[in-house]
């Protein structure tokens, strides 16, 4: 492990395949591309200090050298303890100046000594992957608060932390919610979950999910997506909410309906999607099949009580790279993939680079708004002006070769006015 004071990598030497990866990755991404190329030219974030507690893969590394591009100093922490790619880690310090901080499987005292070291640095804006950030300038770190100008969050957890904090008058900063553009959440949320989970799990256990009762906790977009994907594999698959609208959508689209305990009783594997704690309960652990597979899609590691599990069991043991097994006092097995957190990263490399294109494009986006409109913003929840949102999927479809209708004038005409009906 290189330990030095501009960075924290697990070994500094993987740089050029880590390299590579970046390389890769950023042919995938046009509109980052492109946003860069004129971050390049424009430097709209010349003299900013910005702090980024984001999953170190190689997509999140092409954003970092957008903002870098843009004048910005970057500085980077990994958002959870099993996300890093440590050659993509060691290669945005060697190859790029970026200090990071960021050991895949770091414990939690390396992970909270890696969030200060960010915020050592004095950002002006941070971004995050779960408000953990956010949490420590409001909570252990508030000397840092008056210098940071605003923040942008990348995913569904950390929008349900931030909005608690506005509610309660809580947040002392403007926040952009970057995961409420539509160019995030209905295509990261539902195409990249729901293909790198299935990836996850197919990784950590290499087995076969046609035939399987799959159930997924919670129909949000993460959820929909891991549904879709897991059917399309010819999985029998079974969705619990606590939302009567979702759930009636989830019923609609030709998925079972029932409570998570019910399910808990005949479901083969079970991934939770909501940004909750304990959707996977002791309960529903206890009902569960001899063999059961658990995993998480959510944030944190909190979607799965972990700690009763912990608790019952009788004994436990790894059987492959990110499969434990826990053997309870009944001999019931329940096999739990990347340690009950993100299995998508812990267990294989997180969404495809296509899809987190517009999320990182949002994400530099949000970070030249908040510059400009410094000083104006109060503090709260706000989600990009739709215009951004239409830019990037405009550059997105340009880049796949689609080309779409425009309207007439007279259909503008049309829509703008009140005084034509029917003829």
């Amino acid at each position: 492990m290189a330990k030095q004071t501009s960075y924290d990598v697990q070994d500094i030497t993987l740089a050029p395949a880590g390299k590579l990866k970046i390389e890769w990755a950023g042919k995938q991404m046009p509109v980052l591309k492109s946003i860069h190329e004129r971050f390049a030219k424009e430097k709209p974030l010349k003299g900013i200090t910005l702090a980024a507690c984001l999953h170190i893969t190689s997509e999140t590394a092409n954003l970092l050298l957008a903002l870098q591009a843009g004048g910005a100093k970057v500085i980077a922490n990994a958002s959870n303890p099993l996300s890093t790619q440590d050659s993509v880690a060691s290669s945005l310090v060697k190859d790029y100046n970026i200090p990071t901080y960021a050991i895949k499987g770091e414990d939690n005292k390396t992970y909270f000594k890696h969030l200060n070291a960010v915020l050592d640095e004095n950002p002006n804006i941070t971004m995050d992957d779960g408000g953990d950030l956010i949490y420590a300038l409001h909570t252990n770190r508030k000397e840092k608060l008056a210098q940071v100008i605003g923040s942008s969050e990348e995913t569904t957890t950390g929008v349900i932390r931030l909005k608690a904090m506005e509610k309660e008058g809580a947040l002392k900063l403007p926040v952009i919610a970057v995961n409420d553009s539509d160019t995030k959440h209905l295509f990261d949320n539902r195409y990249g979950t729901g293909q790198s989970t299935i990836d996850g799990i197919l990784r950590a256990t290499n087995i076969l999910l046609a035939g399987k009762i799959f159930v997924v906790g919670g129909y949000g977009w993460c959820g929909r997506g891991i549904a879709m994907r897991a059917k399309g594999m010819g999985a029998n698959v079974v969705v619990t909410e606590v939302d009567p609208i979702r759930a009636l959508e989830a019923a609609m689209d030709g998925y079972r309906v029932m409570p998570m305990t019910t399910a808990a009783k005949i479901g083969d594997i079970f991934v939770s999607a909501t940004g909750d704690k304990h959707v996977i309960s002791k309960e529903a652990m206890t009902l569960m099949k001899d063999g059961a597979i658990v995993a998480n899609s959510g944030h944190f590691d909190t979607e799965i009580d972990m700690a009763s599990l912990e608790k019952m069991k009788k004994s436990k043991r790894n059987i492959r790279n990110f499969l434990d097994e826990y053997t309870l006092s009944n001999k019931k097995r329940i096999y739990v993939l990347g340690e009950g957190r993100l299995v998508n990263l812990a267990a294989a490399e997180g969404h495809p680079a296509e899809v987190m294109d517009m999320s990182f494009a949002n994400q530099a986006l949000a970070a030249e708004y908040l510059v400009k409109n410094k000083g104006k913003l109060i503090n709260k929840v706000y989600v990009l002006p739709k215009e951004l949102d239409i830019q990037v999927a405009a550059i997105k479809l340009k880049a796949m070769g689609i080309s779409i209708d425009k309207l007439t004038p007279e259909q503008k005409k049309y829509l703008d006015s009140w005084d034509e009906g029917t003829s």
